[in-house]
């Protein structure tokens, strides 16, 4: 998860503006902004209700989807939705960007045939030290922002919000805080809560019988959540190494092959690809490093496959 948008909201905040420029002297000028809710709003009349077209299927009945920090566009869901049955969905701005082009744009996927994974671009262990909350307090504060802007793009109670959750291996105590505290408050508010997190297992210590040990990010938040009661995860693993990933392939894997038997997305190709794991597989990409499958050279993907179509249920 790593791109590049938010044009139409900002363009229809301008428009908003000038048309109070034109009032009569007498007027009294407008003394609040028009909120969230009513900026989408006005966004979705270009975008009615559609039927949801037909959706591309792997052999096996499973279904490819992408991800990417930057809104494709609306020109595009036609050609992506050729290959792809769903698409990340960023309700916050994504990792590294200072704006979020997705904003708005839940109708036109739905109308475009897409089903879609939909995101909150969780905190960094550096910035939750950094803030002046308690971790589960910024967790939970977080999570509210996130319900806020989900009822706002019209997803429906009992969507899954998947909170990403970036640096991988075992959860130090601050981020585990973090984490819970965001799935909890989510959990109780009506929606499901979910998570982005690592498949790829890294170095955890030794284990008992003193060699080398390894865990992954899924196994670690799996084992908390069973240990202390809290409610149900959804995983979403990130496990893009060669093997098990086959790499830059609209031939999906099979779900069962991501090492996270409990996994309900597998993200198994990324842009650009980390070099070091992806050695068997670097033939399926382009000589950037990026991914282009089921996209014009233009537009480098992450690829992802679910057993749903629409794995957040967010349609």
């Amino acid at each position: 998860m790593r791109k590049h948008g938010f044009v139409a909201v900002l363009a229809y905040s301008f428009a908003i503006a000038l048309a109070g420029c034109h009032g009569s002297a007498s007027e009294a000028p407008a003394t609040t902004k028009p909120s969230v809710e009513s900026r989408l709003a006005a966004l979705d009349k270009a975008d009615p209700v559609l039927p949801v077209p037909a959706q591309p299927t792997q052999p096996n009945g499973e279904f490819v989807g992408f991800d990417r920090n930057g809104y494709p566009g609306d020109q595009r869901l036609a050609e992506l939705h050729r290959s792809f049955a769903f698409a990340g969905y960023w309700l916050n701005n994504p990792p590294g960007a200072k704006t979020n082009g997705w904003t708005g744009r839940r109708m036109a996927l739905r109308n475009a045939g897409f089903g879609f994974l939909v995101l909150w671009n969780g905190r960094l262990e550096a910035d939750i030290k950094r803030s002046s909350l308690t971790p589960e307090a910024l967790g939970q504060q977080d999570a509210a922002d996130a319900i806020s802007r989900a009822k706002a793009e019209g997803f429906p109670a009992q969507t899954i919000l998947f909170l990403d959750q970036e640096e991988g291996g075992r959860l130090e105590p601050i981020q585990s805080a973090y984490f819970f505290g965001w799935t909890e408050a989510v959990a109780a508010s009506g929606y499901r809560a979910g998570s982005y997190l690592s498949g790829q297992p890294s170095p955890d210590g030794n284990g008992p019988d003193g060699k080398p040990a390894t865990i992954t990010t899924a196994q670690d938040v799996r084992e908390q959540i069973a240990a202390r009661h809290l409610h149900p995860v959804v995983l979403w693993v990130a496990q893009d190494a060669c093997p098990p990933a086959p790499g830059c392939v609209l031939q999906a894997p099979k779900m069962k092959e991501s090492g996270t038997m409990d996994a309900e997305v597998w993200q198994y190709a990324q842009s650009p690809r980390r070099a070091s794991i992806t050695r068997s597989c670097v033939q399926t990409y382009a000589k950037d490093g990026q991914c282009y499958a089921g996209a014009t050279s233009d537009l480098f993907l992450d690829l992802d496959v679910a057993g749903s179509a629409d794995p957040s249920q967010g349609r």
